[in-house]
């Protein structure tokens, strides 16, 4: 008899256990309830770790840090776009101005490389770039033009100048050492050099084309021979990837266009380094 009573004692603690019910201590004790349950066959889906959006995943690696995205300017975007422009993902510029075309030329170098599509240019998109160009010259850095002048020659300090330096490429309008205007220039090519020297305007024309080319030479301010400043529309287009024969190119149509209508014939041009 005391044994069946033990096996039914037994039955009925099994089935507390198994109902899920809370077993609560008798007599004087008052310890906390204690709650037993039997898991489901299934996992719940609250049983995720934080953050993933399905259960079984880890959570996604931390984004790479931006370095550069639209608005930035500065010489860092200027490499930035030289480097785009050797893969062939950037053909104007570099501007030093990370516009949309940057964007959009950094987007399809990420896409084509599995790298997010941001157009913001992170530390992974950065690093990749890095890998596949070379360093950027400082002419492969200012193409179309956005340089800075250099000092100007002492000669250029008294009177009315064209003062073009060879050294950075650049012309400033000057009256009594006071710059009015400056603009990037080009020069001839190797076997047509840009002469050097203190020369002075003796013929303008405003819509000149060259008999000896054949190519319109566009506000020709002419100072040696057959040399004059003029506005290249192949420089406007190409940049330093072309040259002249012989003449100080203007990419810069307003400021060519300024300088025509206040030079002087008898004004001075001094081409140095």
């Amino acid at each position: 008899m005391g044994s069946r009573n033990a096996v039914l004692a037994a039955g009925a603690a099994l089935t507390v256990l198994l109902s899920g019910c809370t077993v609560q201590a008798s007599g004087k004790e008052r310890h906390s309830p204690i709650r037993i349950e039997l898991p489901d066959r299934s996992p719940s889906p609250k049983s995720s770790p934080p953050g993933d959006d399905k259960p079984g995943t880890t959570p996604p690696a931390a984004a790479s840090a931006v370095l550069w995205q639209r608005g930035d300017t500065g010489r860092d975007v200027r490499e930035l776009q030289a480097r785009l422009r050797q893969v062939a993902w950037l053909f104007d510029g570099p501007t030093g101005t990370y516009d949309d075309l940057t964007e959009q030329a950094v987007r399809g170098f990420q896409g084509k490389r599995g790298l997010p599509k941001t157009g913001r240019t992170d530390e992974a998109t950065w690093q990749r770039l890095l890998k596949m160009t070379r360093e950027p010259g400082k002419w492969d850095l200012y193409l179309m033009g956005g340089q800075p002048a250099d000092e100007p020659d002492a000669r250029c300090l008294t009177g009315r100048v064209l003062c073009i330096s060879k050294s950075s490429r650049t012309l400033r309008w000057m009256v009594d050492g006071r710059t009015v205007l400056t603009a990037p220039v080009r020069f001839g090519a190797e076997y047509t050099p840009t002469r050097e020297g203190v020369f002075s305007i003796y013929w303008k024309s405003r819509h000149h084309v060259s008999t000896l080319y054949d190519s319109p030479m566009p506000y020709a301010m002419f100072f040696s021979g057959g040399q004059a400043v003029h506005y290249s529309s192949d420089f406007a287009a190409r940049g330093y990837a072309g040259a002249s024969h012989g003449c100080v190119n203007v990419a810069d149509e307003r400021a060519i266009s300024e300088m025509f209508a206040q030079v002087r014939d008898g004004d001075k041009v001094v081409v140095h380094w």
